[in-house]
């Protein structure tokens, strides 16, 4: 394995150099940043502590909300610290952190989508087993998996980065450590590399689109045979989780899918999955669902 001993940090772009819009980056991306952590601080607090939000939906309900505040904190404070700021560095060990943890959490993200899509196929189509089928215990045991899977990932996309040679230039065009970016500023023919990350990230993120958009279609075509309420509110509950799977997908597709090139929309497209996706996440799911609302203003005034 090849350690860079070369370049210690690395300068961040940004989103812009201009004065006046880095100001009003602080502002909006601060408001966006303490709306995400409340959000989801607020689905993660009330579905613990709530008796009636005890189902496996609300068990992954749970993970996917702290995933997506913790796939937040990975990029969102540093760009609004950076908009202040002249000099926008980040020492080589921060990237590496910063690409591990960018990585682990937003695979939790994708692997506990799938797990809800799950859910709600065995909820639907296998009704009379679903207490059954979906016990704690398998519950527990499935996010375990994608736990281990998220760090699995991460550390691939770890390895490939420290394969990396810098002897150049060591500014990113990027507000985080992004891998694509870095392989633009490595001294190396990064081809393969490339192969490597679009088979591991991308194929991540097909696979995993695939496999739910394939088990929103059974589910459904397994609907024909429910009552007019039953279709309602199991169309009312995959809408909301089809809404997340476009938002955070889309996204991903388009930067991990494609030959080694970086186009200048690439920052905004990032901008949307990694800070709009876990700000519309648990506001998608708590306007949609009448228990975690329920749930929350009881709680709440409760506490009050």
């Amino acid at each position: 394995m090849m350690i860079n001993n070369t370049v210690t940090e690395f300068i961040l772009f940004g989103l812009t150099r201009d004065d006046d819009e880095q100001k009003v980056i602080f502002v909006v991306f601060l408001i966006l940043y303490l709306l995400t952590m409340l959000w989801n601080f607020l689905i993660v607090v009330t579905i613990k502590v709530s008796v009636t939000l005890g189902g496996p939906m609300y068990f992954f309900l749970f993970y996917l909300s702290f995933a997506d505040a913790c796939f937040s904190t990975t990029t969102a404070p540093r760009l609004i610290v950076d908009s202040l700021s002249q000099k926008k560095t980040i020492s080589y060990n921060e990237c590496i952190i910063q690409l591990f943890t960018f990585h682990f959490f937003g695979c939790m993200e994708v692997f506990v989508l799938i797990l809800m899509a799950f859910d709600r196929y065995v909820a639907i189509c296998k009704p009379l087993r679903y207490t059954t089928i979906m016990n704690r215990r398998v519950c527990v045991v499935l996010v375990t998996l994608a736990w281990i899977g998220s760090c699995i990932h991460s550390s691939a996309q770890i390895f490939l980065a420290l394969k990396l040679p810098f002897c150049g230039s060591n500014v990113i065009d990027h507000y985080f450590c992004a891998l694509q970016p870095l392989m633009k500023l490595a001294c190396m023919d990064t081809y393969v590399i490339n192969l490597l990350v679009v088979s591991n990230s991308g194929a991540i993120c097909i696979v995993s689109f695939m496999v739910l958009l394939m088990s929103y279609v059974v589910i459904l075509y397994s609907l024909r045979n429910h009552s007019a309420e039953g279709r309602r509110k199991a169309l009312s509950t995959c809408t909301s989780h089809f809404i997340v799977v476009i938002i955070f997908f889309g996204p991903c597709i388009f930067i991990y899918t494609r030959p080694q090139t970086t186009f200048s929309v690439d920052k905004m497209v990032a901008v949307f999955y990694t800070i709009g996706t876990p700000l519309l996440n648990p506001l998608i799911y708590t306007l949609r669902n009448a228990e975690v609302k329920n749930a929350m203003r009881k709680l709440w005034c409760s506490k009050i």
